[in-house]
């Protein structure tokens, strides 16, 4: 039987490992290929539900931060071992500077190597790391790119002949009842800087008008403890019943299907899944026009209002806009869901598929 191999450092919560998910679950119900899920870095717990049918390879390693390089090279034999083992057709990696370590252990072996970075294109992740990936990026058989923006950044920085745009998977929201909802703004992310959510917080206060709060899911991470810092701005502006951190919550469609407004003052993006799910759900989006992202989905006027980056005059202009206008952001919410019908999980699914078997 023909095998694929999914490599992945960690499967956590975070948009990587659902969208990788996602994959799985797609292939696992739909073709005969055997898949093979390898897993390696710090943890090795899915978070995510992988199909049964699904092998599954985890490293027998501890890692230990003091021992860093030991454990680098343990996981790169590791890593061609189980490949070796695996004998697959065809190879995706998913993860920035994780993909180095991929392309590096594997070097030789002559197995189809497809790589994709899912954060901000034009991010550098110091000397070291920028010098080789534009060393082994080329290596790799094909190079998959989230978004136009990011495939113009690749073709420069990499120069590779076969790089091919695939947006994220984006899944239906299934409660079509899109006129029952509150006056909620609503915004999801990790409370992390390149987020901004102090500036939405501050832009949400000078548009405060009848009813309407802010929501905003999500909590910490990268050692950031934004959530003390966001709750002291809140309170010092004196809108404790107007701006609401709920934390991190694993039932967000629950909140988006309540809410009216999506607002997204995120900076650095590879491909935001939130914008999709929450034009899936009908909700408009405003958002600022990061370097990548937003554009792909938002059609300015149409379902949403990008937002030159930072310009928060021009931010809470449009905001105050759609809380004030019903019959505006009504027919936003109509022209929301089908304008993201084209990251619909079958028709990314299918595109990865055949760019990972038929591009060799």
């Amino acid at each position: 039987m023909r095998k694929i191999a999914f490599l992945i450092p960690t499967l956590i919560e975070g948009g990587m490992e659902r969208v990788m998910s996602e994959i799985l679950k797609y292939c696992a119900e739909y073709t005969d290929f055997e898949l093979h899920l390898v897993l390696y870095g710090k943890e090795h717990t899915p978070f995510y539900k992988i199909p049964s049918t699904v092998f599954m390879h985890k490293p027998h390693l501890k890692y230990e931060d003091y021992n860093r390089v030991v454990y680098t090279i343990k996981t790169m034999y590791y890593l061609r071992e189980e490949i070796k083992k695996i004998h697959p057709v065809s190879i995706l990696s998913f993860g920035e500077i994780f993909n180095n370590l991929v392309l590096l252990s594997l070097w030789g072996l002559h197995y189809p190597i497809y790589i994709s970075d899912r954060c901000r294109p034009n991010k550098s992740f110091g000397r070291l790391h920028d010098h080789l990936r534009k060393w082994l990026y080329p290596k790799a058989t094909g190079i998959i790119a989230q978004t136009e923006k990011a495939k113009s950044i690749y073709l420069t920085q990499f120069k590779h002949p076969n790089i091919r745009v695939i947006g994220n998977p984006i899944r239906k929201i299934e409660d079509g009842n899109f006129l029952n909802k509150e006056n909620i703004v609503l915004s999801v992310g990790r409370l992390i800087t390149t987020k901004n959510f102090d500036q939405l917080i501050r832009i949400f206060s000078q548009v405060v008008y009848g009813d309407w709060k802010l929501i905003i899911v999500g909590g910490d991470a990268l050692k950031q403890k934004n959530s003390v810092l966001l709750q002291k701005q809140i309170d010092d502006l004196g809108l404790t019943d107007r701006i609401i951190l709920a934390g991190s919550q694993k039932d967000v469609v629950s909140y988006l299907l309540r809410s009216k407004i999506f607002a997204f003052t995120s900076s650095s993006e590879g491909f935001p899944n939130v914008i999709g799910e929450a034009l899936a759900a009908g909700l408009p989006v405003i958002a600022y026009d990061c370097i990548a992202g937003p554009a792909d989905m938002v059609e300015d006027g149409k379902n949403g209002y990008l937002i030159p980056l930072f310009d928060e005059e021009m931010f809470k202009k449009k905001l105050a806009y759609l809380m004030q206008h019903d019959e505006e952001r009504n027919q936003m919410v109509q022209n929301a869901p089908p304008s993201v019908l084209k990251y619909s999980t079958s028709v990314v699914c299918e595109k990865y598929l055949d760019f990972i078997l038929n591009n060799k």
